[in-house]
């Protein structure tokens, strides 16, 4: 069961790639925090710290104004643009 909570909010940012920012910034909350409640022993301070980690990861991978494209990060924190 951990596992799927685990991979859950990795889903959810992918499906969630070519969205506006804001559903972007939302969906990666989301995720965070139900991941952070999940493994966390205390679940309030997990669900805040997996939120705040979701938001920021979230604006790694973010809409373009070009349909069907997205912007990323490389392990170098360059961004750049590819298909989603």
């Amino acid at each position: 069961m951990k596992t799927f909570l685990m991979m859950l909010p990795i889903l959810a940012l992918g499906l969630s790639a070519c969205e506006t920012a804001n559903q972007n910034a939302a969906a990666g909350a989301l995720g965070g925090a139900a991941l952070g409640a999940a493994v966390s022993d205390d679940k309030l301070t997990g669900a805040l710290i997996g939120a705040a980690v979701g938001v920021a990861a979230s604006t790694l991978v973010g809409p373009t104004g070009t349909q069907g494209q997205c912007y990323y990060r490389n392990s170098q924190g360059q961004r750049y643009i590819d298909n989603c």
